[in-house]
């Protein structure tokens, strides 16, 4: 496998890592409900989120899409590389809106216009 082909396959991992996290956050914090105001409260609530196994997996996500990026940067330049995490502000938006059902506005999809285009111009 090419050096770029395997850099792209780390860079890959590292924004389905990172999505998947995200999402499996999302969903079981959504449903504990709102944070209580109460400082002990307040523990309570983290202590219960950190016990859920959905959230370890979350967190385990997070460690193995930071493995996948140090493989990314032995493969390509910082500053070539990490525009490409931006698709996971794309990823993310399409699955909250499928998932979570979170509203479609204009704003938002010129904003991933942007970001799009923006990725384009800077991987060339």
């Amino acid at each position: 496998m090419g050096k770029d082909l395997i850099g792209y396959f780390y860079l890959a991992l590292t924004i389905i890592f990172t999505v998947y996290g995200q999402l499996i956050l999302k969903w079981r914090i959504g449903l504990k409900g709102a944070m209580p105001a109460e400082n002990l409260e307040k523990l309570l609530y983290f202590k219960n989120a950190f016990l859920d196994i959905w959230v370890i997996s979350g967190f385990a996500s997070a460690f193995i899409a930071s493995i996948a990026w140090m493989a990314t940067l032995t493969k390509f330049d910082l500053s070539y590389a990490y525009p490409f995490m931006s698709l996971s502000f794309v990823i993310v938006f399409f699955l909250s809106v499928l998932f979570f059902q979170e509203a479609i506005t204009w704003q938002k999809l010129v904003g991933l216009g942007f970001v799009i285009g923006g990725l384009i111009i800077i991987s060339k």
